[in-house]
This record gives C-alpha cells, sequence and structure tokens, in this order.
C-alpha cells in the first residue's frame, strides 16, 4: 500500500525494501539493456561527487535539440535522459496491474479499456508524440489518480508538451505518492516558464536539502541558474555554476557536465567576457561536436584576435648631438 490508501503492486529490491512500481522504473530497466543505438554513457559506480573525474570514456550521443535562446537551449537539456527511450511500445506489467488495481470499482471490460488508453499514451510517449501521449493518458490519470506511474507519464507528457500547469499539478501529485525528489528539476523549469522565480528557488532548496543524485542535482542547478539570467542577474547565475565547479575541465566528462559548461560559456558571453565563453565552448566542442549549436555558437563569436606585441623602446635623439658621446645621449646599453 502506497501513501494515501493507494492500491499499488510493489517489488523487492535486492535488499528486501519495497518499491512501487514506476513508469520511469521501466525507462531505466531499458537505458540499461542493449540499446537500438548508442547511448550517452551515465556514471554508474556510486559516486555522488557531481565534479568527480573517471577514467570512463564520455558517450558521444548526439545532444536533444536546443531551443532558440541560449539558455533556454540549456536549461531544457535538463532533462535529456527522458529522450533516450528505446522502440519498446508495451506498457510494463507492474504499471497494467496498478491501473486494474485502483480501477476495481470499474467493470473488467472498462479496466482494460484503461490499460489500453495507457499503452496508448506509453508508446506515444517513447515515439516522440507528446501531445498524443497526454490526451491518451488524461482520462487514465483521472480515473486512477492514485496510480503514481500514470501521474508521472501524464506530467512529463504535459512538460514536453508546454503545458505547464498541467505538468505541475501532475508532477507535483507524484512526488506526494512516491516522496521521490527526481522530478523536481522538471518542476522548477515549469515555475520558470511561468515566472516565478521565487518558486524556483524554493524548489532548488528543497532539492538540494534532499541529497538527489549528482545528474539530478545539476538538472536543478541548471535550471535555477537560468531563472537567474532569465531576471538579469547573470554574476549570480556565473556565480552559482562556477563556484560548484561547472567550470571545472575534466578528461572525460558525462553529459552533465558538457550541460553546464554549454550554459556557463552562454553566460560569459551575455556578461561581455568573450575569452571565456569562447574556452568553454571550445571544451564542449572537444568533447562532442554535435552536441547543441556549439559549433555555430563558437562561430559567431568570431575569430580570435592576437594580442598586438608592443613596439620595443628607442633611444630618443639628443637635443644637440655633438662629436661625441655625451652624459645626455647614452644608448641603452652603456653603463
Amino acid at each position: 500500500m502506497a501513501r494515501r490508501g493507494a492500491r499499488e503492486v510493489t517489488r523487492r529490491d535486492a535488499d528486501g525494501d519495497q518499491r512501487t512500481a514506476r513508469f520511469s522504473d521501466d525507462q531505466e530497466r531499458r537505458r540499461t539493456a542493449p540499446p537500438p543505438r548508442p547511448e550517452p554513457w551515465v556514471r554508474a559506480d556510486g559516486s555522488h561527487d557531481e565534479w568527480e573525474d573517471t577514467a570512463r570514456p564520455a558517450g558521444r550521443g548526439r545532444a536533444a535539440a536546443p531551443k532558440p535562446n541560449g539558455v533556454d537551449r540549456a536549461a531544457r537539456a535538463s532533462s535529456m535522459a527522458l529522450s533516450t527511450l528505446s522502440t519498446r511500445k508495451a506498457l510494463p506489467p507492474e504499471i497494467a496491474a496498478d491501473i486494474r488495481n485502483a480501477a476495481y470499482v470499474a467493470t473488467a471490460l472498462h479496466r482494460e479499456r484503461l490499460v489500453e488508453k495507457a499503452e496508448s499514451a506509453y508508446g506515444a510517449y517513447e515515439r516522440g508524440r507528446y501531445q498524443d501521449a497526454l490526451r491518451a493518458i488524461k482520462p487514465v490519470a483521472e480515473e486512477t489518480p492514485s496510480v503514481a506511474a500514470v501521474r508521472e507519464l501524464a506530467g512529463l507528457a504535459a512538460y514536453r508538451s508546454g503545458k505547464w500547469r498541467e505538468a505541475l499539478r501532475h508532477l507535483e501529485a507524484h512526488a506526494l505518492l512516491t516522496d521521490s525528489a527526481e522530478h523536481i528539476p522538471v518542476l522548477m523549469d515549469c515555475q520558470r516558464a511561468l515566472h516565478k522565480p521565487k518558486k524556483v528557488a524554493d524548489l532548488w532548496t528543497q532539492l538540494r536539502q534532499s541529497s538527489p543524485e549528482p545528474d539530478v542535482l545539476a538538472e536543478g542547478r541548471i535550471v535555477a541558474a537560468a531563472s537567474l539570467a532569465d531576471n538579469g542577474d547573470l554574476q549570480s547565475a556565473i556565480a552559482m555554476l562556477a563556484t560548484a565547479g561547472a567550470s571545472k575541465a575534466l578528461r572525460n566528462p558525462s553529459n552533465r557536465h558538457i550541460r553546464q559548461w554549454y550554459l556557463l560559456a552562454d553566460l560569459y558571453e551575455r556578461a561581455g567576457d568573450v575569452p571565456r565563453a569562447r574556452e568553454l565552448f571550445e571544451r564542449v566542442l572537444r568533447v562532442d561536436r554535435e552536441a547543441y549549436d556549439v559549433a555555430d555558437r563558437l562561430m559567431g563569436l568570431g575569430p580570435v584576435r592576437k594580442a598586438r606585441s608592443r613596439p620595443s623602446a628607442t633611444p630618443r635623439p639628443s637635443a644637440a648631438p655633438g662629436p661625441g658621446p655625451t652624459a645626455s645621449s647614452k644608448s641603452p646599453t652603456t653603463a
């Protein structure tokens, strides 16, 4: 039994703890299964040091398509992991069972129709058809509001469709049902889109206090810094990233490092610090030439300006040169 009396099927982890089936659990299983195409490497050694270097090579997967605005490009990348989905279309059986159990007062035929709608939404989300996914999952969420995986899918589909308030409603319900902080960065981005910087800051504080995974923390920091920049506080946005180690060079960075480098470079450019912006954009380019529009951003900064060398000092001629050297006409090499 989950919180608020939800009837949910649970399974046990290796340590014996019960765990509620979730939409993102199946995403994680499919990300760790043999993928149909190369996937970005994600740290899996249990380290919680966000900026710890690693001897393992970073992935070269293509990043998600950026938004037109520089800060938006990086902030929207905060949920990039959600787009690394396989071609599987079947609804996970745990979620189907949750839906049937939650709709126990309905007829068996109606329960199966709800499962079919959820399966349709699940497949549409995987194919990137987020509005279709939202239309299919909404009636399921209305009839089975206690199923955390359904609220999660509805919230993420609404977020991807740009329906910020609807995404907030579903993802806040998911957080209450699961006590999970993993979607706080998405909640932050919704509040940012609604121009509520105070709520973004409050959620950022909540996220830091929850001791999240490094990837989740990095995504939250990206949105928090972008929110500060939206309100014209570029220096605070830069400081939020730089003091957390976002300017640190790594031999084998992961996706979260690349995203933070990109945003920091964008902020430096907007603040007029072109050399630092160029350095960070070049760092991103060396790791992944297809990341966002980094090549175009570098070209937009123009060619590197070489520092002009100062002309060497030459001795001034004496006012009245005579036939031989005088005290006022000594050359710079004479003692």
